[in-house]
């Protein structure tokens, strides 16, 4: 599937994540991408995955803080107006930085006891793409008032948890696919490797269906009160994780 080679994490690479971790101040801050809460754990989850993973899944988790805050100010007085947004301004709190990349956190900590950053990181790469694929589709797709429930098909109304849109189905792969392109860079970058067109589009295709599992489980749980969109964020993130391993090192 086109095995990319990680190295293992020393002064310098310690060095790149703080720097790392800085630049994420410098946007989150001003940009009020999270709020108080969210960039202290912003933060803390940075470091970590800094020191136990690496750079690259770091840089990575920063991409998904881009392209996730660019996505949810995309008509964001529209979607305020019809109440589909999660914060008053459009910041992130600290329940929706774990959900997203606690995964990441607990992968990068798996890397540093089996002592394989390449290993990891497709599982890496793949949680991220759900993470990814879910707010593009929740942040696009809500703009689009042609929404079916994904599990009866029936129509419902914007923002339902489960529901689903032509648009929110192409932002949802364009999330995904945005992901995988920069994490294809990011390898290059570390190893002169990108994996194969199968690695990458399998990667992207997982990202995308993390998305769907996501709805469904939205439809299933989450609209019942048995669990809260953070914590379907987090099993459809990690399932997508698995998968990935599963998949790619199979």
């Amino acid at each position: 599937m086109g095995e990319i080679s990680i190295t293992m994490n020393g002064p310098s690479e310690w060095l790149i994540g703080a720097g790392i971790v800085l630049v994420l101040l410098l946007i989150a801050g001003p940009t009020r991408a999270l709020d108080a809460q969210g960039l202290f754990a912003a933060v803390g989850l940075g470091l970590i995955v800094g020191v136990l993973g690496h750079w690259t899944y770091l840089l990575l988790l920063l991409s998904f803080l881009v392209l996730g805050h660019f996505v949810t100010k995309f008509k964001f007085d529209e979607k305020k107006r019809l109440g589909v947004v999660e914060s008053s301004d459009g910041s992130r709190s600290w329940p929706n930085v774990l959900a997203n990349g606690g995964v990441v956190g607990l992968l990068s900590l798996i890397a540093l006891l089996i002592d394989d950053r390449s290993l990891i990181w497709p599982a890496v790469t793949a949680s991220v793409a759900v993470a990814a694929a879910d707010t593009f589709a929740s942040e696009i797709g809500t703009t689009d008032n042609r929404v079916w429930m994904i599990t009866t098909m029936k129509r419902c109304n914007p923002g339902t948890n489960g529901g689903f849109s032509i648009t929110g189905q192409f932002a949802a792969f364009m999330g995904s696919g945005l992901v995988i392109i920069f994490a294809a860079i990011l390898s290059w970058l570390e190893s002169g490797e990108i994996g194969s067109s199968k690695y990458l589009i399998s990667l992207t295709i997982i990202g995308w269906l993390g998305c769907q599992l996501d709805s469904i489980l939205g439809a299933l749980l989450e609209n019942r009160g048995l669990i809260d969109k953070n914590s379907v964020n987090l099993a459809s993130i990690t399932i997508g994780a698995v998968a990935a391993l599963v998949w790619v090192n199979r």
